[in-house]
């Protein structure tokens, strides 16, 4: 593989691909979020097309191309989990062993609760339990507004999602609210999900709308990661969206928040048009999975790709013939399947440059989303990581 001066790599968060190994042992057999998702007939994605996604996975009203300008693969996931934290953690060098613990039939326990609203200043905490956060904040807006309660629930990932209204509960104490529950959640393994969640939300009844002042709180990272090892190369690595908070700015130089997935890619395409050195820049486009996958609405998520490949367009033509694209996903979240949950599949994998020598192909199923940070770490020389294979010479 040639040496590239930046690495572009971009997290569409929940984009699957259909069934793993180990789909089944995680009850989402027949899961297949791209497949799926086509068949609204909405897809309109000549960028990706042209870089031959169709070359790994089934799309519906799209043929396996005859050339493509990018290398594909399907990433085969290594930890025992379907969480965004597992998926961009093993990305870096971290495999989930134990899955963080849920909360999905029963509700935080009654200490949690209680200790919970101490730190949140004697509020009332309602909800407590697992629900869409559209629905909840229709459902108990009113309770917080009225009853100086705060609105706490979860879902099937292994979250506590906080949730309250900007003009009520300033921003800056529900972030202080956030952290407050990291600390408790940390204090006990029984209790420590993997995210904690700040969700503000803002508007009138019937016209509720959540704001892009959301937070994550993430478990710290238990091993050192990829990232890591970049900045003692003296790498910059800039985290693009929820980066930061899934990192727990863990080898991170620099953070730059986004309003959309839009807004993430296009300043991406700002970075691509400067003239930086030496930098891993990694994206992660939340909307996909938070707007569409979890609120199972096939035709948003449709219409998201179509976004992602129009901005792609532009990316592309702004990058310079010694960088390099990572495009890939972190899990599944069919948005046709039941429930509202992850689903367990396998992610793609696209691999682009202008300034590749070879002809690109389809390659043979990546073991582990950590042959991707094996790219990253043989461009940048520094140590593979364990999460993945090294099949960077197959980059030409």
């Amino acid at each position: 593989m040639k040496k590239f001066n930046r690495i572009f790599m971009i997290v569409t968060d929940s984009l699957g691909i259909g069934d793993d190994p180990r789909s089944k042992e995680f009850g989402d057999e027949g899961a297949n979020t791209l497949l799926h998702v086509s068949q609204t007939g909405l897809l309109n994605i000549p960028t990706w097309k042209k870089m031959g996604i169709a070359s790994i996975t089934n799309i519906d009203g799209m043929s396996k191309p005859k050339e493509q300008s990018a290398y594909m693969a399907r990433v085969e996931a290594v930890s025992n989990a379907k969480d965004t934290l597992a998926g961009h953690w093993e990305m870096m060098g971290i495999k989930t062993e134990i899955p963080f613990p849920v909360f999905t039939e029963t509700g935080f326990p009654k200490e949690l609760i209680d200790q919970l609203t101490i730190a949140f200043d004697g509020k009332k905490i309602v909800g407590n339990k697992a629900a869409s956060g559209t629905t909840i904040i229709d459902e108990l807006a009113n309770e917080e507004l009225n009853n100086n309660s705060i609105i706490v629930y979860t879902s099937g990932d292994s979250v506590l999602q906080i949730c309250g209204h900007e003009e009520n509960i300033p921003i800056k104490k529900l972030w202080e609210y956030g952290q407050k529950a990291r600390e408790i959640c940390n204090s006990k393994p029984e209790w420590q999900v993997g995210r904690i969640i700040v969700r503000p939300y803002i508007g009138k009844e019937g016209s509720y709308e959540r704001t892009h002042n959301r937070r994550d709180y993430a478990v710290v990272p238990p091993e050192r990661l990829l990232t890591n090892d970049l900045k003692d190369k003296k790498i910059n690595v800039v985290a693009i969206g929820k980066i930061n908070d899934i990192l727990v700015n863990q080898g991170v130089g620099e953070v730059i928040k986004t309003n959309g997935d839009g807004d993430g890619m296009d300043k991406t395409i700002d970075i691509a048009m400067s003239d930086s050195k030496n930098e891993f820049i990694f994206v992660n486009l939340v909307d996909f999975d938070a707007k569409y996958g979890h609120r199972r609405n096939p035709e948003g998520y449709a219409e998201n790709i179509n976004l992602l490949d129009r901005k792609l367009a532009k990316l592309v033509n702004a990058m310079n013939d010694d960088d390099l694209l990572i495009i890939t996903s972190d899990h599944g979240n069919d948005p046709t399947f039941p429930g509202s949950d992850h689903t367990r599949e396998h992610v793609p994998a696209t691999i682009f440059s202008k300034g590749f020598e070879g002809k690109p192909k389809a390659l043979k199923t990546f073991k582990g989303m950590g042959t991707l940070g094996n790219i990253i770490a043989v461009n940048f020389n520094v140590p593979l990581i364990s999460t993945g294979e090294d099949r960077s010479s197959e980059i030409i």
